[in-house]
């Protein structure tokens, strides 16, 4: 990542040119090419106990101006607000696709009785995996990095408090990933997220408080995503313009709706389904081994000589991070290059601030890039095709087919949560 020397404080609404978007800066007291974390426990610590203990935020947090902690983004009055009404005034609904919000099952998961797969008219991920929508002027989604023999490196559900040596691992091997946070996460370990951009890793968003998408209002969903941006900015001093929906549910009235955000989804083609060791039924530690290890696999046997994956990994915990740490050695043999998305698709700026940039992948990574570089390629985004490797998660059974990348497991929204707020510990 290279700094420039300027940092430009931007109107949100001025910056995204031709997009509908709110009439309200979102500032920051932090500048991101200054970043300092003091040497405190909380950040210097492998003891999980002393890494999890509450800390004074670095900058002010005021409880009333942000949405409740892992409650819909709504939460705590913050659809009433100005800020957040002028927001939503501010977009033409008019224009917005007439998708119906979806419905939950007893057991967590998305209702998908009565859709229309084999049309799939909505370019619904969860029944299909599609990743090019199927409405004009949506941004299609980011699914596989576009450069040969290459391993798009994401981590879901950060910042983690207990991550320290996870992210120290990374630094020691300057290995850059792309990191999707939770705006929860955000506020509630605040150094955790500062570190994410001074170690130059790609920060993105993942949700306020991880609702699968498809089932809220578009009101919910605008707040789950403005809310997110707003925290990550107002920490980090960076503004993401990607963001990864919880469990990768999401269709065109979703995508239609971050678009309004500039916001681009980033989805993936290989799942390892490291959340769900021992909190599934079937889904054990052997299985993620397993996962890894034939993904590591087809990074020799030539499944990637033309383009490249994006692999769904998490780091929610000890053995979400462990699991990435164990098979990191193998994955930097087994391919030629391990970089981060906005790396891998030549996104040379990833944030609205232009005080940050990212090389392209041939300066990354010091070879010929197949895909175009500046600011974005759409060689491995929907627009290539009608639908991506099916990723597999969300999906109603476990395969593992080298062609499709799918590793997937039934999901289960509730056993995800559990797996997401449990005990954090350190690798």
């Amino acid at each position: 990542m290279v700094w420039t020397s300027t940092t430009t404080v931007l109107s949100f609404a001025a910056a995204l040119a031709g997009v509908n978007a709110a009439t309200t800066n979102f500032s920051s007291p932090v500048d991101p090419t200054k970043i300092e974390i003091p040497n405190i426990p909380q950040t210097t610590s492998l003891d999980p106990t002393q890494q999890c203990t509450y800390y004074a935020p670095p900058v002010p947090i005021n409880a009333a101006e942000w949405p409740e902690l892992w409650k819909l983004a709504t939460s705590n009055g913050m659809n009433k607000t100005a800020e957040f009404q002028n927001l939503y005034k501010s977009i033409d609904w008019s224009k917005a696709p007439n998708i119906p919000v979806r419905k939950l099952k007893p057991d967590g998961g998305v209702d998908t009785t009565g859709y229309d797969v084999a049309k799939d008219p909505d370019c619904w991920w969860t029944t299909s995996q599609c990743v090019k929508p199927k409405l004009a002027g949506v941004n299609p989604d980011i699914y596989k990095c576009p450069e040969p023999d290459t391993w798009g490196l994401t981590f879901d559900d950060g910042p983690n408090c207990s991550h320290n040596a996870f992210y120290d691992y990374l630094a020691e091997n300057k290995q850059k990933a792309s990191m999707f946070y939770i705006g929860t996460n955000v506020i509630n370990w605040p150094y955790g997220a500062m570190r994410g951009v001074k170690d130059g890793h790609h920060l993105a968003g993942h949700t306020w408080s991880h609702h699968l998408m498809t089932t809220l209002t578009n009101e919910e969903v605008l707040a789950e995503l403005y809310y997110t941006q707003k925290a990550i900015k107002y920490v980090t001093g960076v503004t993401p313009l990607h963001w990864r929906p919880a469990q990768g549910d999401l269709d065109d009235r979703v995508r239609w709706i971050a678009t309004q955000l500039n916001l681009t989804a980033i989805i993936w083609n290989l799942d390892t389904d490291d959340w769900a060791a021992n909190v599934m039924a079937g889904v054990t530690e052997d299985t993620v081994n397993k996962h890894y290890e034939d993904f590591i696999a087809m990074g020799k046997n030539g499944t990637f000589k033309n383009d490249g994956n994006i692999v769904l990994a998490h780091e929610i915990n000890n053995m979400t991070m462990s699991f990435a740490l164990k098979h990191y050695p193998e994955i930097k043999k087994a391919y030629k290059h391990v970089v981060d998305v906005a790396t891998c698709m030549n996104i040379s700026h990833p944030y609205l601030e232009q005080n940050v940039a990212f090389p392209d992948f041939a300066t990354a990574t010091g070879s010929k890039s197949a895909a175009a570089s500046g600011s974005g390629s759409n060689a491995a985004s929907g627009s290539a095709s009608g639908s991506g490797s099916k990723p597999g998660a969300s999906t109603g059974s476990q395969t593992n087919n080298p062609q499709n990348g799918a590793a997937s497991v039934s999901l289960n929204a509730p056993l995800f949560l559990a797996a997401l707020l449990g005990l954090l510990v350190i690798v």
